[in-house]
């Protein structure tokens, strides 16, 4: 058995979390001895397509012509595309018809958590649907002190200094402009957003509010994996104030890393993350700016074991095993038995 993981377009999404989920699929399938290609290769049984560009049509239509059973990732919806990019609002009933399209291509679509499984049966995707997570590297994303100590020196902040951390596009829907404002209103704390938008893309009202920006907040630009795990050590809390996502990557990643992880109280964290248990949620900016005051005061509950236990669950090998799963229960694993054997031979 040998899965293709469809890449066109991909230099529009290796910085995005619809990239980094394609590298964690190429991870899970590693873990289990499954052979992935990035090219096409005529002995590939299965395809996964995780991106919504038009190239995807003609992929995946080679694909079935070659008998290859077709997994199609459903990281987008018409709920995330509003408040993106300029004209995303204007142009989302148009998304939502063209992502449904897409996605009625696929044998089965994979979608993050049940709440994006909702959105897209409400869309009419009558396709069989599996919530299943991106998954994160708990390798990777892990306490340290080391990293803490070296993202505090390259970023030359004190040892003592409160920074809070997000991570995304320079979109409204990331919550940028809440996180904007929350630094105007706290300038004894440290704000880093990392992440990268193209100046085109980006709405007026953004462009403004972070040319207005305080003094006490930093826009670092897109960082690798590996700065980016210094970066959740570094800090003292990750705020994640999208309005809307359909799992979060970078919540995995923060959970992870054991940094505090608060996140804005809306529909996608039902059921898995819990206010107080594993996180801390928050409706407005005063409920943002409560939990970093109580933060500084030293009188925030630590919630970290909890958290990194939720990303557990959610790990690579993790994932992995449901992955297999969904190619056993669709016939899509001929094979599969053999090389899993095989597998097990070498270690």
């Amino acid at each position: 058995m040998k899965v293709f993981l469809y890449s066109g377009s991909w230099n529009l999404v290796k910085q995005s979390g619809v990239g980094q989920a394609l590298l964690h699929q190429q991870a899970m399938l590693a873990s289990k001895g499954v052979a992935t290609t990035r090219v096409w290769e005529n002995d590939a049984s299965v395809i996964h397509v995780n991106t919504v560009f038009p190239d995807t049509v003609r992929a995946v239509r080679k694909a079935k012509k070659r008998g290859m059973f077709v997994v199609r990732y459903a990281h987008s919806t018409m709920e995330d595309f509003k408040q993106s990019f300029a004209l995303s609002n204007a142009l989302a009933p148009v998304f939502r018809r063209w992502i449904r399209f897409l996605y009625q291509q696929g044998d089965v679509v994979v979608t993050p958590t049940p709440y994006a499984k909702r959105l897209l049966e409400s869309y009419g995707v009558t396709r069989p649907i599996i919530a299943l997570s991106n998954g994160v590297d708990t390798t990777r994303f892990f306490l340290s002190k080391e990293k803490r100590n070296a993202f505090r020196t390259q970023f030359g902040i004190a040892d003592d200094e409160l920074v809070v951390i997000s991570v995304g596009h320079f979109i409204e829907r990331k919550g940028i402009l809440d996180f904007l404002e929350l630094a105007k209103r706290m300038p004894s704390v440290t704000f880093l957003w990392f992440g990268h938008t193209s100046p085109s893309l980006m709405t007026k009202q953004v462009k403004q509010a972070m040319q207005e920006k305080s003094e006490n907040i930093r826009f670092s630009g897109y960082i690798d994996q590996d700065a980016l795990s210094q970066a959740y050590c570094g800090a003292d809390l990750f705020l994640f104030p999208s309005h809307e996502e359909t799992e979060g990557i970078v919540v995995l990643e923060a959970l992870s890393s054991s940094v505090p992880v608060v996140v804005r109280d809306i529909p996608v964290y039902k059921g898995w993350l819990v206010d107080g248990k594993n996180v801390f949620k928050a409706q407005t900016l005063e409920d943002f700016q409560q939990i970093i005051a109580q933060l500084g005061e030293g009188t925030l509950v630590d919630l970290t074991e909890a958290g990194r236990q939720v990303a557990q669950e959610r790990s690579i090998p993790a994932i992995a095993d449901r992955m297999i799963a969904i190619y056993r229960q669709f016939g899509a694993a001929q094979g599969l038995a053999r090389e899993e054997s095989e597998h097990a031979d070498k270690l």
